[in-house]
C-alpha cells in the first residue's frame, strides 16, 4: 500500500483504500460512503470510544496498526486522528503514541470553562450543589435532550465560588436514563469527568449562547449582589462523541474581575 503524500497535495491512491474494515458488519459504515475516506476512519474510531473499546486515558493501536486493520493508508489514519486531536477527542503525546482525552480539570479550563480571570490567570471554581431532583422534563428540557415528552431528567442546582466568594450559579438538566444513581452519591466538581469514568459518556463539544441581563432576586440573594446587577447568562447544550445531546446547563455568572475569553481559530 503507497502511502499517499497529502503534505505535498497528492491525491491518495483511493484504489488501495476502501472503507475501514469491518465497518459494515458493524453497522458503522452505514452512510459513511459519501464521506471523505479519513471521515469513515473518524467516525470508525469514535464509535468505538462510543462502545467502550477505548476508555478516556487509554493509548490508541500505532497508526500502522490502525491503517492495517482498517485497510487504508497511514496517512488517512493519521489525517483522522489530527483532525480528532483539534476536537480534543484525543491527544498526542511525542514519543508515546495518542491517547483518548480524559476530562482532567487543565482539560476543562481550557476547552469548556471560559471565565478567565481579569490577571490572566484561569481558575477553576469550588462547586456546592443546592439541590438535586428527578422529574418528568419540561417541553423546553425534553426538546433541548431530544427526549420523549414528558421524558425523566435529573435537575441538579449549585453554586460555584473562588476563594470562597459566590461566582457561578447554575442549573444543570440531565436525561435521568443516562446518569442512573448520580443522585444517590456526592455530586463531585467535576462532572464531565464524572460522566465519562462513570457512565462511558464522554462530552465532545458543547453550543453556548451568551446574553447580559439583570439578576433577578434569587440569583441575587445566591451571588450576593443587589437584584438587578448584570450577571452573564451562559447557556449551554453539550453533546457525547455521537452527537447526542447530554447537559443542558444555564449559568448566571458574575464579571467583576472575571471576563469570558474565547480562541477563535
Amino acid at each position: 500500500m503507497s502511502k499517499p503524500n497529502i503534505a505535498a497535495g497528492a491525491e491518495p491512491r483511493r484504489a488501495q483504500e476502501r472503507s475501514p474494515a469491518g465497518a459494515a458488519h458493524r453497522g458503522e459504515g452505514e452512510g459513511l460512503e459519501s464521506k471523505p475516506l479519513y471521515r469513515q476512519v473518524r467516525e470508525t474510531l469514535i464509535r468505538r470510544m462510543v462502545d467502550g473499546v477505548w476508555a478516556p486515558g487509554e493509548p490508541l493501536p500505532s497508526e500502522i496498526q490502525l491503517a492495517a486493520e482498517l485497510g487504508v493508508s497511514q496517512g488517512t489514519v493519521r489525517k483522522a486522528l489530527d483532525e480528532m486531536a483539534a476536537e480534543n477527542i484525543v491527544v498526542r503525546r511525542q514519543g508515546r503514541g495518542t491517547f483518548v482525552a480524559r476530562h482532567d480539570e487543565e482539560r476543562i479550563l481550557f476547552q469548556f470553562f471560559k471565565l478567565v480571570g481579569d490577571d490572566g490567570e484561569r481558575h477553576f471554581p469550588e462547586s456546592r450543589v443546592l439541590g438535586i431532583e428527578r422529574a418528568k422534563g419540561t417541553a423546553a428540557e425534553c426538546a433541548a435532550l431530544a427526549l420523549p415528552r414528558n421524558g425523566r431528567v435529573l435537575r441538579i442546582r449549585r453554586l460555584r465560588t473562588f476563594d470562597g466568594a459566590p461566582l457561578i450559579i447554575e442549573s444543570l438538566i440531565l436525561p435521568d436514563q443516562m446518569f442512573p444513581g448520580l443522585a444517590d452519591a456526592p455530586v463531585p466538581n467535576n462532572l464531565y469527568g464524572l460522566y465519562a469514568q462513570r457512565y462511558g459518556i464522554t462530552v465532545a463539544r458543547a453550543r453556548e449562547q451568551l446574553k447580559a441581563v439583570g439578576a433577578d432576586a434569587d440569583t441575587a440573594a445566591m451571588l450576593h449582589v443587589e437584584p438587578g446587577a448584570p450577571v452573564l447568562l451562559i447557556d449551554r447544550l453539550a453533546y457525547s462523541l455521537d452527537g447526542t445531546p447530554v447537559e443542558w446547563r444555564v449559568s448566571f455568572c458574575l464579571t467583576a474581575g472575571f471576563h469570558y475569553l474565547s480562541d477563535l481559530t
